[in-house]
């Protein structure tokens, strides 16, 4: 028997299910569940699944894109599992453990469209470079209602009407941490007993919408494990409190939307970190990374923002990036540079939504870094003392199809990503966007009919 799978059920004795887990492009988790009895073939011959099943939309379905799915015959593919995330599942009943899945071809190599596939192509390129990344991921999301209203709106926990802001904005109050104190203590406690390196929860800007801090990891890949582990600890702990945790990244139109930040620094095989300058601002290391960074943003905008919904939190003056800045202790830039200690020295890439697929984030982050870092791009004038989100950068594709298709054009994203995955990718967003399109809404009927 698989020593992880031993260990689970000496430690859990009344497990009845272990569920293979795999998130998809979206970062859905998809996978089987298992009667513990037969859970040993998880770990021995592996878990047959369409390789399909990582290339769905958000509402489920196959496009068949790029000839995945129906024109192919739907092959199998097969799940491995990923050493050290055999875990029990300490919410619902208790009676479940998981294990975090990879996808492999038939022939046995990495299937070339599952998402950490790509995200560890990406990092074994940026490792070339020499340096070892310090990445961790934060995480933003609301707390709303378990069933919506009669129109299918979420309803806020907190809020009766949503578009009453008067006294719902109290960003850092403790009575707001303390309001949910159950929950947040049962999502630490799950933490806890997965390893996710949850560490630091604060209410944010909109009433029941709060941030939960990672810690930083040396292993980029584990970073986005935690990421998709979070979320999944986040929403399986709401459930057990008769509510739901949501990552959309614009649920009310008038309060803030959900982020995904990721914070990178790199070291030398010493320890000692390289984004170190002579000032606050950084080194030179630093600012050639921030400038591929923010060189790339047009190209990797639909990875950073997949869905109609994603571009709805792009509005000036909240926060939130709208153009190419950077610059220290200033929440206004695209990628800020912390205040702190400078040992600590790290860049924080503020664009993603929650809702965006962690593995293709960091994947998008490091080819941006590398290529800044490869070609010694410079970012320009810091932004210091002075907000910088109050105007749009035109260059930015800021509509869901302009950003598809800059993507889609994008000679860097292929140089990266390779033209086979740009391809499918694009391919499932068109269609999911046509789909959108093609429905009529009761606001169309409000308005037309």
């Amino acid at each position: 028997m698989n020593p992880e799978l031993k260990k689970l059920l000496e430690q859990h004795p009344k497990l009845e299910y272990v569920d293979a887990i795999l998130p998809d492009l979206n970062g859905y988790i998809r996978g089987k569940r298992y009667p513990v009895q037969m859970a040993h073939k998880i770990y021995s011959s592996g878990v047959q699944m369409p390789e399909s099943v990582v290339l769905l939309d958000t509402m489920g379905e196959s496009s068949d894109p790029s000839g995945r799915g129906f024109s192919d015959g739907d092959p199998d593919g097969t799940l491995r599992p990923i050493p050290g995330t055999t875990r029990h599942v300490p919410w619902g009943d208790g009676k479940t453990a998981q294990v975090l899945m990879r996808l492999e071809c038939d022939d046995g190599s990495p299937c070339p469209v599952e998402p950490r596939a790509i995200a560890s192509r990406i990092v074994d390129k940026f490792n070339e470079l020499g340096f070892q990344s310090n990445i961790a991921f934060e995480l933003e999301f609301y707390l709303i209602q378990k069933d919506p209203d009669s129109q299918g709106y979420p309803k806020s926990i907190d809020v009766e009407d949503p578009k009453d802001l008067s006294g719902a904005t109290q960003v850092y109050l403790l009575d707001d941490l303390d309001l949910r104190a159950g929950f947040l203590r049962k999502v630490s406690e799950v933490c806890a007993a997965q390893d996710i390196p949850a560490s630091v929860i604060t209410s944010e800007y909109s009433p029941a919408q709060y941030e939960i801090n990672l810690d930083h990891v040396k292993d980029p890949l584990l970073a986005a494990d935690h990421c998709i582990l979070l979320k999944r600890a986040i929403c399986g702990s709401a459930a057990d409190f008769g509510m739901r945790a949501t990552f959309m990244p614009k649920p009310f139109a008038d309060y803030s939307g959900n982020g995904m930040h990721i914070h990178l620094s790199l070291e030398d095989d010493k320890g000692h970190n390289l984004f170190c300058g002579e000032t606050e601002l950084g080194s030179d290391l630093m600012h050639h990374a921030i400038g591929g960074l923010l060189e790339t943003i047009p190209d990797m905008f639909a990875i950073f923002a997949p869905g109609r919904n994603s571009y709805r939190r792009f509005v000036p003056d909240m926060f939130v990036p709208v153009n190419k800045t950077w610059g220290y202790n200033n929440r206004s830039v695209t990628i800020r540079i912390p205040a702190g200690d400078e040992r600590a020295r790290r860049l924080e890439h503020r664009i993603a939504g929650a809702d965006a697929n962690p593995y293709l984030v960091l994947a998008a982050v490091l080819a941006g870094a590398h290529y800044g870092i490869s070609q010694k791009i410079d970012p320009g004038e810091a932004s210091l003392g002075v907000n910088m989100s109050g105007e749009t950068d035109e260059s930015i594709p800021l509509e869901w199809e302009q950003a598809i298709s800059r993507l889609h054009e994008s000679s860097f994203a292929e140089a990266y990503f390779e033209r086979e995955y740009i391809d499918t990718y694009c391919a499932l967003r068109r269609d999911e966007l046509k789909r959108f399109n093609d429905y009529v809404s009761a606001h169309e009927f409000r308005l037309y009919l």
